[in-house]
């Protein structure tokens, strides 16, 4: 079946029992036994439960896994990933990687005897000179949170088949509906389902989607041993708002081209930051192995006074953490989301004080021009 009929299908088939066309929500904390050790599936909600089962089975679907497991958040979904590791491995990471991966590998895995390394993954001799005899995964930002850097997942997949490394793909920006790295030879990827999957800024949750089983049964043990799996009512908002991606996904991309053409248009813009547009660095590889561009950007007004103007002038566009919902959000990553990185780390990978982040909504384009341009007039 096609993607968009397999997001509102897969997992998500009529309950038998009576035929409602929704699943309901299975808001109970335990399950009754037939016998001693004789159940219908279910035991205990930690462990699992239906509408945990059903959202799982319709993600590794997607993205063209064997198999997925959703976690209370994003960054819980990362933190299981990295607990694949054991004490002296060391992992190559993406340079400009979300500020809290940057935050847990080097504020809390660090002191559990993991190492990391943050290259510019879009530069494949960098990542090759980075790799040492303890490398065991090569994890990917692609494009990067905020810096819209590309990499490209093929030619990474070539280095870490190379080097037997464990290669992971955070593919929360653009969706399986616009990048699908198993297919490109990711070996796993992760999703802030918070994001893009759920789509309406209503639910957290986090996926580990992967391909091989003895990944798979080690992620599962972690998910049930930390208690760290994803509640019915999140599950079932995040598999509702799944049944729309396709849809949503396709206007996102529109408008994010949309209003990263006009932005690189403007005079008080210093840079646009968006792979759709034919000056990026990586815009072939990005249209190679894309469906589309997505609604994520960055852009540059040169100073963090101008960003602050252009923050609290905003009407429709709404100042808040968080991307991927149908509403437009606009964030200040230097002291927002990417606050916990060092200045001078920052600095390096080029999240500067005047960089602001736009998650493109799905309202009317002409809407949120008019609302930018009366912003940036302020500046």
């Amino acid at each position: 079946m096609g993607f968009a009929t397999d997001a509102i299908h897969v997992g998500q088939e009529p309950e038998p029992t009576t035929g409602a066309i929704v699943a309901p929500i299975f808001q109970t904390s335990t399950y009754v036994q037939e016998a001693l050790g004789k159940d219908k599936g279910y035991d205990y909600a930690r462990t699992n439960h239906p509408n945990r089962k059903a959202l799982e089975r319709c993600v590794a679907r997607l993205e063209g896994g064997e198999s997925a497991y959703v976690f209370s958040t994003g960054m819980a979904a990362i933190d299981a990933l990295f607990r694949l590791l054991r004490p002296g491995d060391h992992t190559i990471v993406s340079q400009a990687v979300y500020g809290g991966v940057y935050r847990l590998t080097t504020q809390l895995l660090t002191q559990f005897g993991l190492e990391f390394s943050f290259v510019d993954t879009s530069d494949a001799a960098a990542v090759r000179a980075a790799v040492r005899p303890n490398t065991k995964m090569l994890y990917i930002e692609t494009p990067t949170n905020p810096t819209m850097i590309v990499t490209d997942i093929a030619e990474m997949a070539k280095i870490a088949n190379q080097h037997k490394l464990t290669m992971a793909v955070d593919n929360t920006f653009l969706s399986p509906y616009l990048q699908q790295p198993i297919k490109l030879g990711a070996h796993i990827v992760v999703h802030s389902m918070t994001k893009y999957l759920n789509g309406h800024s209503d639910a957290t949750g986090g996926a580990v989607i992967l391909t091989r089983a003895a990944d798979a049964e080690k992620i599962y043990f972690l998910q049930r041993s930390t208690g760290a799996g994803l509640a019915p009512m999140d599950c079932f908002l995040v598999s509702r708002g799944i049944k729309t991606l396709a849809v949503r996904m396709a206007q996102h991309d529109a408008n994010g081209m949309a209003i990263a053409r006009y932005l690189e248009d403007h005079p008080k813009v210093k840079q646009v930051l968006y792979p759709g547009l034919a000056g990026h660095p990586q815009h072939e590889i990005a249209r190679k192995q894309q469906r589309g561009f997505g609604g994520m950007l960055s852009f540059d007004v040169a100073t963090m006074d101008a960003a602050r103007t252009l923050l609290n002038h905003v009407k429709l566009c709404s100042l808040a953490e968080s991307l991927g919902g149908v509403e437009t959000l606009i964030s200040h990553p230097a002291s927002m989301t990417h606050a916990s990185i060092p200045a001078e780390v920052r600095k390096r990978i080029g999240i500067t004080d005047g960089l602001v982040r736009l998650s493109v909504g799905i309202e009317d384009e002409a809407d949120l021009v008019a609302d930018l341009d009366a912003a940036l007039a302020r500046i």
